[in-house]
């Protein structure tokens, strides 16, 4: 796996799509709408400041969000949308003393968003070694939205990003396919079986390398210990189930719904993590350091301890408790 903390091009790409709230105007506090629930404490319409949202910029209660009902804020992530809206699109101008520039700029930045969402995955590609034969296309892909990110709030504003979305799908996918394949293990039981209808089976240790799990409704099942290796989760409901220990190696959880799930001490080497739901999900000594396209706001949304190894180019949540067992290749403590 690639090192993005040494000095080079994809560590200083990855390091302009970390937010930098000090140079944005709050945007993320501001253009998105937001329904009470489990992650947020009231209702917020697109386009209004949060109640908590100071004169400054700043949020008021900041250092106590998650107790008081916005672990939504914690773990949201622009990609470094906001400072590039603020300062380059809208040149240091902020909404509130240029009032009329509010609705465009709201708008340019959920656009700029999604910009920056596939500029981290076609980064993350283009350093995966295993994905070689595509990194000219993953290449040319990464060039035109990062000329698409410089283009004029007006231009921006009508921007169709839906269509740019769908072809680097594409593209991330074949790259997925190609890095996955190298952590598969040969010769395991039930290999490429269809467990669709999995629902309440005791798979508990079970190999199933290489089983086509997409869309499973696996509700009841105990995956606990069980070799996953290779096999395809996309979409899979896999909300609270016991997966402590399994082996993931090289397995597509691609929206995979993981909420709740117990991931402890599973091993996740080559595993794609593109959008998976990790909201409240036990990585404890889960080892993550080898997976791909997983997001600091996953991260942030789960629950783990000092024994969960991460990528480099990711950090600890602050949130996390200690725990035993080495830390392994993690990025720095906030503020570290």
């Amino acid at each position: 796996m690639p090192d993005d903390s040494q000095p080079g091009p994809a560590a200083g790409r990855r390091l302009r799509l970390r937010a930098d709230c000090e140079r944005c105007f709050a945007l993320c506090c501001v253009a998105p709408a937001f329904s009470a629930s489990a992650d947020f404490a009231i209702d917020k319409r697109a386009g209004q400041p949060c109640p908590n949202l100071r004169p400054d910029f700043r949020c008021s209660i900041h250092d106590r969000l998650r107790p008081r009902g916005f672990p939504g804020c914690v773990s949201y992530d622009c990609f470094g949308a906001g400072q590039q809206v603020a300062q380059v699109t809208f040149g240091g101008r902020d909404w509130r003393q240029a009032p009329g520039t509010a609705a465009q700029m709201f708008r340019v930045f959920t656009i700029m968003r999604q910009l920056h969402e596939l500029l981290w995955y076609l980064t993350e590609a283009l350093a995966l070694p295993a994905a070689g034969p595509l990194h000219g296309e993953l290449g040319a892909a990464l060039a035109q939205t990062e000329r698409l990110t410089r283009s004029s709030p007006a231009a921006l504003a009508k921007l169709d990003v839906r269509a740019s979305r769908d072809d680097i799908n594409v593209l991330l996918l074949r790259a997925s396919t190609l890095v996955r394949a190298s952590a598969r293990q040969p010769g395991a039981n039930l290999t490429g079986a269809d467990l669709t209808d999995a629902d309440g089976a005791d798979l508990s240790g079970a190999k199933l390398s290489g089983a086509k799990l997409s869309g499973a409704d696996l509700t009841d099942a105990d995956l606990s210990g069980a070799d996953l290796s290779g096999a395809e989760l996309r979409g899979a409901d896999l909300t609270g189930r016991d997966l402590s220990g399994a082996d993931l190696a090289g397995a597509s959880l691609r929206g995979a719904r993981l909420i709740g799930a117990d991931l402890s001490g599973a091993g996740l080497r080559m595993a794609d993590l593109t959008g998976a739901d990790l909201r409240g999900a036990d990585l404890s000594g889960a080892d993550l350091s080898e997976c791909f396209f997983l997001g600091q706001s996953q991260l942030d949304a789960a629950r783990g301890d000092q024994g969960t190894r991460l990528p480099a180019v990711l950090t600890r949540p602050a949130h996390w408790p200690a725990g035993r067992g080495p830390a392994g290749p993690a990025g720095p403590a906030p503020g570290g």
